[in-house]
């Protein structure tokens, strides 16, 4: 009770000076006390380059905070002018033009120019990146007109570049600094890496040198990393976090019902799949593909994986996104159709397979549902449970693996199935030449016509066992201001935030 008296009196004493001298109000300087955060994550990012890594967490840290891209995405999955000030495009959608902000400089001094751009976009499509999104930026010829004018030509027509360009995989960098970004980051974002405690916590503080600088409120974030779901509400209820962006569901209803938090639960544009090795006996045989999606009853999961929220869907594409078909019906839940499929295939049971699962809780706790479903076909799975660096470089990069549960959170991402050489080892002319014309088709029931093609081959391939469209989970202290409500992208936008 003394410190709580000292601070009314401490109080009294700034709001008399106010009144005489000016300064500014009690209300005013209490709030401008409260400019720091700690934001929890699932996953730590394996760096903090996200034109190096597939991995999303990195994108969760650093995409509008350390780099910025030309293009912004805001939570209504729209697109707003950031480094650069306003565009045009051309009639055939071929053609983008690029006016980019006058005075923008990196973290090191160094301008951000039409040079930059140039450097950032051909970096991302060259012959060494490593960027997902390579294809993307491969397919763009740029164009220098003057310092800060841009010129984007795209092989295909592509109407959702503006949107690709507002992604973490779009950021532009700093040339000379390029090759150290994954632990060295040098960006135009409002936020500089401070510390990073590997396998603990990551720390931005505010950069006083960016353009707008003063409506930053958070003045110093600190990333936590808390893959279990118990660790996730201890840490909430006992105020060591301010916020948790797609808290694991479990436990979710006692925030509800606490008035010191609120809930916020997003839409996305993510898919969570079982992923087959279509490269891999007998997995290459679409009758035992089909057989375990038939196996696999889609609610069961999403209450286990997910504590039912999510959608079920069909194939890689979810309800709300321009073109969507409904493709539940292809491979529906029949435990009978499933026995058939496996014995007409001539697979001799029990058949072993091995599940690799990410260290996400919906992975770990949707692989088990999915195990126990599939033993009743006479699948035998092993569950291999790994961090996620071992997922990156084994399961997505190696592709060694048979079957393995991740969502995929990129809202535009079908062309992964044209990709030669892609992890799950698809390969179709026909989705190949159906996506070609996806790419080059501007009328737009003309397109939507064929998404809703490519949705269904790839249902029929049964080229994966569709399962969800997550729904994400926000909890957060009370006051906290500035929060997505939904998420079309992983991104924890910092400087949109503030204590009210």
């Amino acid at each position: 009770m003394k410190w709580n008296r000292r601070c009314l009196l401490a109080g009294s004493t700034l709001a008399a000076a106010a009144a005489t001298t000016g300064l500014a109000p009690l209300g005013a300087w209490a709030q401008g006390k409260k400019d720091t955060l700690t934001l929890a994550l699932v996953l730590e990012p394996p760096g903090l380059d996200p034109t190096a890594s597939a991995a999303s967490s990195i994108g969760e840290v650093v995409l509008y905070n350390v780099f910025e891209t030309l293009t912004k995405i805001n939570p209504d999955g729209s697109v707003s002018p950031l480094l650069a000030e306003s565009w045009e495009v051309s009639p055939d959608l071929k053609t983008y033009t690029f006016r980019l902000r006058r005075g923008v400089a990196f973290h090191n001094g160094a301008p951000c120019n039409a040079a930059a751009v140039k450097f950032s976009l051909e970096r991302a499509g060259g012959d060494k990146s490593t960027n997902k999104d390579k294809r993307t930026f491969a397919n763009l010829r740029v164009q220098v007109v003057d310092e800060h004018t841009v010129v984007l030509i795209n092989q295909d027509i592509e109407p959702d570049l503006l949107f690709l360009l507002g992604q973490a995989t779009a950021i532009i960098v700093e040339p000379k600094s390029a090759a150290t970004n994954a632990t060295k980051p040098v960006g135009t974002g409002p936020y500089r890496l401070d510390h990073w405690a590997k396998g603990a916590a990551l720390t931005l503080a505010r950069w006083d040198g960016h353009r707008n600088a003063g409506s930053a409120r958070i003045r110093r974030a600190t990333f936590r990393f808390i893959p279990d779901p118990a660790a996730q509400v201890a840490a909430l209820l006992a105020g060591d976090v301010d916020a948790f962006p797609r808290v694991t569901p479990r436990g979710v209803e006692q925030f509800k019902a606490n008035p010191r938090f609120q809930v916020i639960v997003s839409g996305s544009r993510a898919k969570t799949i079982l992923a087959m090795n279509n490269a891999r006996k007998p997995l290459q045989d679409v009758r035992v593909r089909r057989a375990i999606a038939a196996a696999i009853d889609r609610k069961t999961v999403i209450q286990a994986a997910a504590d039912g929220l999510g959608v079920p869907i069909g194939s890689h594409y979810v309800p709300g996104a321009f073109g969507y078909v409904d493709t539940t019906g292809i491979n529906p839940y029949d435990l009978d159709k499933a026995k058939k499929l496996i014995a007409e295939a001539g697979v001799k049971t029990p058949l072993h397979l091995t599940m690799t699962l990410p260290p996400a809780p919906y992975a770990r706790q949707g692989g088990e549902v999915i195990a126990a479903e599939l033993a009743k076909i006479g699948v035998t799975v092993k569950l291999q449970n790994v961090e996620w660096a071992q997922w990156l470089s084994g399961t997505y990069g190696a592709k060694n693996y048979d079957l393995t549960l991740i969502s995929h959170v990129e809202p535009f991402d079908l062309g992964n199935f044209a990709k030669p050489g892609y992890y799950w080892g698809y390969q179709s002319e026909r989705f190949n030449a159906l996506f070609e014309k996806i790419q080059n088709t501007a009328r737009p029931a003309d397109r939507a016509r064929l998404l809703g093609d490519a949705q269904r081959l790839l249902a029929e391939d049964c080229v994966h066992a569709f399962l969800y469209q997550p729904q994400w989970v926000t909890v957060a202290a009370k006051n906290l201001r500035g929060l997505w409500k939904d998420m079309p992208v992983f991104v924890n936008d910092l400087s949109a935030l503030s204590w009210g």
